[in-house]
């Protein structure tokens, strides 16, 4: 399923949030082209160890996790040329996604402004570091130092106090990945009132204000309740016991919500009188006294194995996980059934196909997912140069076979 057929997207973004963005219109069916710079191209193309394909046109893990379902064409945007041919993609385009620094793209008459002067129905997606305004606006932004402006890191870590410990990043590129979504919705939405008014819009999307946005209970318990967050580990500044404990052989999370949840954790574990003792008996009390409830807790954790604990805990309805790495994640039997990996780029060639993970999100029960695979750089860009300079406009898509559409990883 294609919601989005239809939908032309032109993509002049780099590293993540904004190819994220593309990449989910994508699987949703729009028809994304990637403008990337001649000879490096995207800069994720370069960060690797580890790489897929052989020799100049091989490309990094980074840059195949959030290009799926484009074609790419490389162009010197900053030439006349290269300006002009990015203008007549513009003109019959839908959306335009970019994450220049703010007003560098209208140096070639590349800016919302220009573009959407030129094709009012475009619909401007700009994602900067701190927004297009403010005293900031002009500063380069990335995701590690977003984390460490927008307070996510003065949260995140060992709790405070820990010998030897400081402020953590996440894993994994939070603040662009949730940019890219939100960039998404506002595309979407930017869409959907098209259709009521004709005009595109101009969407000013900052990592910055993500980040802020992202602190949901946080701020609030700022807000509301005049309180500093902290870091605190794996625990929950409003919810306990709601954190990692270790078990017998390794780790578990318990998210234990609500007060029955507790009270059946007690059962469990032959302690029901505890659920009912005013210090544990509501979420509040156990809020209060929370270094009793976790000192108890942990030592009923390490009675048992994670997998045995999992198993009691789910047929007593007491939420809970195993503490999974990432070869674990995609080795579990639910992951693999829900179809989130797949591969794409060599056809029905598994043992030379690309290893994807697949938009979390089905349609009547289908898996969105751009059937092309993440392109090498410019590697449609003759044909596409070709339909421009023959018709002047945006070159469609075609089928399997055609160079424009060649699912080859090369």
């Amino acid at each position: 399923m294609s919601p989005l057929a239809g939908i032309r997207v032109l993509d002049l973004s780099r590293v993540l949030a904004g190819p994220w963005a593309g990449q989910l219109l994508a699987d949703y069916g729009a028809d994304v082209i990637k403008v990337e710079r001649p000879g490096s191209g995207d800069d994720t193309r370069g960060w690797g160890p580890p790489w897929w394909g052989e020799a100049a046109e091989r490309m990094s893990a980074y840059y195949l996790c959030a290009n799926r379902g484009k074609r790419s064409i490389a162009v010197d945007i900053a030439s006349p040329e290269g300006a002009q041919l990015v203008r007549t993609l513009a003109a019959e385009a839908d959306v335009l996604l970019e994450n220049y620094k703010v007003g560098q793209l209208a140096r070639y008459g590349l800016d919302a402004a220009s573009l959407r002067a030129l094709n009012p129905r475009l619909v401007y997606c700009s994602i900067t570091g701190y927004g297009q305004t403010g005293p900031e606006a002009s500063r380069a932004g990335y995701d590690f130092a977003i984390q460490a402006a927008g307070g996510l890191m003065s949260v995140t870590g060992e709790a405070e106090g820990t010998p030897n410990t400081q402020p953590q990043k996440v894993g994994v590129a939070v603040v662009d990945l949730m940019t890219g979504v939100y960039a998404t919705t506002a595309i979407l939405a930017a869409l959907q009132g098209r259709e009521r008014t004709g005009q595109g819009c101009h969407i000013d999307t900052a990592l910055l204000d993500v980040q802020v946005a992202m602190l949901a209970n946080q701020a609030s318990n700022h807000l509301v309740g005049g309180v500093v967050p902290r870091r605190m580990g794996n625990a929950h500044p409003n919810i306990v016991p709601y954190q990692v404990f270790a078990t017998a052989d390794g780790h578990i999370v318990l998210a234990v919500g609500n007060d029955t949840q507790f009270a059946k954790l007690c059962e469990l574990v032959g302690q029901i009188e505890t659920s009912r003792d005013v210090r544990f008996a509501t979420n509040a009390a156990r809020v209060a006294h929370r270094a009793e409830v976790v000192g108890m807790v942990a030592q009923w954790m390490v009675a048992h194995s994670t997998s045995a604990w999992c198993a009691r805990l789910d047929a007593a309805g007491v939420p809970c996980a195993p503490l999974r790495s990432i070869d674990q994640v995609f080795q579990s039997q639910q992951v693999l059934a829900r179809g989130m990996l797949i591969k794409t780029g060599c056809g029905d060639d598994a043992a030379g196909s690309v290893p994807l993970v697949a938009a979390p999100v089905l349609f009547d029960g289908e898996r969105a997912a751009a059937r092309r695979g993440p392109p090498t750089l410019d590697q449609h860009g003759s044909a596409l140069r070709q339909a421009i300079a023959e018709h002047g406009g945006w070159p469609e898509a075609t089928d399997d076979g055609d160079p424009t559409n060649d699912h080859s990883c090369r």
